[in-house]
């Protein structure tokens, strides 16, 4: 139905808007407030009208495929202009020509020669397509019915409304495929109970039926099973939202489905699942599935489902939108490596900002610095970011190379001794920062030279001072130096390293890393209200943390591909 998507603006204030044709599934992520949950009911009203809306701020225009002439119509497709006709009622007024079409919650008169016309020209009548068509064939699912996609319901409708509960009902081959989705995650077996006669009830059990006669039947072996069966209606909300969901897919008329955060009430592992399931399960159809998530494993499920899909991100900051479609080929590259997996490199796409530091113990305590500027200051601080750690600075590029490919802003964080790292490693470091090939030459003499100067001091420049331990010109130099790799969101410590910082406290240099963590921890309370309570001050790492928030925050920073 829908062939591409156009938004209005693109990666870059001064980039063309992004367009793309449409994949099965499209997921919208992105840190909060950038404007996914806006987009979904953007499209459900283009759906609904045929047009964009003048308050509409982030989707410019949908196009629909539009290859047939009105004796082409596939019969599938005449299949759903049939499920929407509706018999005039008593009370209504009918015009020759005029048909009703609708759903139980609506109806529309309709002439009939305009909307089989625009079904098969819907661009040139985008109106009379999504208004008396697609609109009933549009599902949105977010926080006011993710628990309630599967009612009870009567088994004959009288105005001829199928119901999830009948499609399934009568249809066992569907009801079978849901009942392995279901039985794979909970166990449990997903049975319609008929037995109140007239009626069609949701159950899940712990045996599967014998028969489909012993599922849908009304004797006393139906009656016996269904009564050992346990309702819907009294399991966790993630269940009902589960089953829910992929219920309405594949038993579902929709062939445009809009779901907001289909992670919620679900845990980890059942967002990964539900991923893989609602992406499969658009193979056997010509649905378009459009999603927005704050969960990294949700898109890990839809992404190892093998489905074509689309992952757009989307950001709003400093009054600024951007959109940007995600190459799903790198997405891969992300889930698949070891490293990446195991540092949660995912997480980024629902971020503004990632800081990416040495270890385990620099982002605990960068983050914890952080914490306490966003808490106890006033515009200072970097907020909705995301601190993750490499296994050493020679990991570091590795882990912000491929986010800021995904225009997601990431900082490396590394102690002095970076300037050791010649030959690849130094490159490595300045290609993940996107530091234009033409500066290569330039900073990597630069670099050699200022390691002969700390060298040439006899001292090491990591545990002994850091740039102190240089002449003032010499260490002026040195200063100019970190500052163009911090103009592309590499910062080097120039004190030194992580245990240079809050020297004032007296940590006594016992270890490195993990066991200074904890002493620093120590001194630094755990009491705001404490008069021994750190807080920030306008120097130290507190300066060194704003300098970092001031590249996040600039709109014109270097070292993000657009």
């Amino acid at each position: 139905m829908i062939k591409s998507i156009k938004l209005k603006f693109g990666s870059a204030p001064e980039s063309l808007p992004v367009e793309f044709d449409m994949a099965p599934v499209t997921i919208f992520v992105g840190p909060n407030n950038s404007g996914k949950s806006k987009i979904l009911k953007e499209i459900r009203r283009f759906c609904s009208e045929g047009r964009s809306h003048p308050n509409d701020l982030i989707l410019e225009h949908l196009t629909f495929d539009q290859n047939n002439t009105p004796d082409e119509i596939p019969e599938e497709q005449i299949h759903l202009l049939k499920n929407i006709i509706q018999q005039p009622r008593d009370h209504e007024h009918t015009i020759p020509g005029y048909i009703y079409v609708g759903d139980k919650s609506k109806r529309k008169h309709v002439d009939e020669r305009k909307l089989f016309s625009a079904f098969s020209k819907p661009n040139i009548d985008s109106y009379t397509f999504c208004c008396f068509f697609l609109d009933f064939h549009t599902l949105l699912i977010d926080g006011n019915n993710r628990t309630n996609l599967i009612p009870d319901s009567c088994m004959h409708d009288p105005d001829g409304h199928s119901s999830i509960a009948q499609s399934l009902f009568y249809d066992d081959v569907r009801r079978e495929e849901l009942r392995n989705i279901i039985y794979k995650t909970f166990h449990k077996h997903f049975v319609i109970d008929a037995t109140s006669i007239g009626h069609l009830k949701i159950r899940l059990s712990e045996n599967a039926p014998n028969s489909n006669l012993e599922e849908r039947g009304f004797h006393h072996e139906a009656v016996e099973f269904h009564k050992k069966a346990t309702s819907i209606t009294d399991y966790s909300d993630g269940v009902k939202a589960f089953t829910g969901i992929l219920a309405q897919i594949i038993a579902g008329d929709p062939q445009v489905i809009i779901i907001d955060e289909p992670e919620a009430f679900l845990a980890p592992t059942l967002s990964f699942k539900l991923g893989k399931e609602v992406a499969f399960s658009t193979t056997t159809s010509n649905k378009r599935l459009f999603v927005s998530t704050h969960s990294a494993n949700f898109v890990m499920g839809c992404i190892q489902s093998g489905v074509p899909i689309n992952i757009v991100r989307l950001t709003y900051q400093n009054n600024i939108p951007t959109a940007r479609t995600l190459p799903e080929n790198e997405l891969k590259r992300l889930i698949r490596n070891p490293l990446f997996r195991s540092t949660g490199v995912l997480e980024g796409l629902f971020y503004e900002s990632v800081i990416v530091t040495e270890a385990d113990s620099d982002r605990a305590f960068y983050q914890e610095i952080n914490e306490r500027l966003l808490q106890l200051t006033k515009d200072r601080g970097i907020p909705n970011c995301l601190f993750l750690n490499a296994q050493n600075k020679q990991t570091v590029h590795q882990i912000i190379k491929p986010l800021r490919e995904l225009g997601i802003p990431a900082v490396g964080l590394v102690d002095i001794d970076i300037l050791k790292n010649g030959g690849k490693e130094w490159t490595h470091f300045m290609k993940c920062g996107f530091i234009p090939e033409a500066r290569y030459t330039g900073l990597g003499q630069n670099r050699a030279d200022i390691y002969k100067l700390f060298k040439d001091t006899g001292k090491c420049m990591k545990r002994d001072g850091g740039i102190e331990l240089l002449s003032d010109d010499n260490k002026e130099a040195a200063r100019d130096f970190f500052k163009q790799l911090a103009d592309y969101g590499l910062f080097a410590v120039e004190s030194g390293e992580l245990e240079s910082w809050l020297k004032y406290l007296e940590v006594p240099k016992k270890g490195h890393g993990p066991s200074w963590l904890i002493d620093i921890f120590e001194r630094m309370g755990e009491d705001p209200e404490s008069p021994e309570y750190v807080k920030p001050d306008t120097n130290d790492v507190w300066e060194f943390m704003d300098q970092i928030a001031a590249w996040f925050k600039n709109p014109k920073r270097k070292g993000i591909p657009t």
